[in-house]
């Protein structure tokens, strides 16, 4: 309800004095506008260009676009011969591994089939026969 509208207060619910109104800003991308990527560091979305670096003001990181660029292009997963592995490569385990909360261990020279490469402390997820799903460091892997 609006006052304009019903002038009269006897249209209002009891207990009303008067409407709260709520404004909602919204924001919408001109064609001339470049989206500019996150954060590398928290992932914000809010960033914005100064000086010909780019800043975010949620946790106050400066970078350049080019150093943004070079670190997306540099991940890179080697094996113990220092080849490079790519998604879907088969590898064979160097050394025996012991493996948490199994008597077992995934003995040297176990063929791995169809690695998936993650960017993390174990750089390659995959499935073992015996095991299941597993998650290797490339150092005790040599590429098949």
């Amino acid at each position: 309800m609006c006052i304009n509208c019903h002038p009269s207060s006897s249209t209002w619910p009891r207990g009303w004095v008067g409407v709260k109104f709520v404004y909602k800003f919204i924001f919408v991308a001109k064609p001339d506008m470049i989206e500019l990527p996150p954060c590398p560091l928290c992932k914000s979305a809010f960033t914005y260009e100064m000086n010909g670096l780019l800043v975010c003001p949620e946790c106050g990181h400066e970078w350049s676009p080019e150093e943004e660029t070079a670190a997306t292009d540099a991940f890179v997963v080697k094996d113990s011969n220092g080849t490079i592995l790519q998604n879907g490569d088969a590898v064979i385990v160097i050394k025996n591994l012991p493996v948490k909360g199994s008597p077992q261990h995934i003995k040297a020279g176990t063929k791995v089939k169809n690695i998936r490469l993650v960017d993390s402390d174990h750089n390659i997820d995959c499935k073992i026969d015996g095991f299941g799903a597993m998650a290797l460091k490339s150092e005790f892997v040599k590429k098949a």
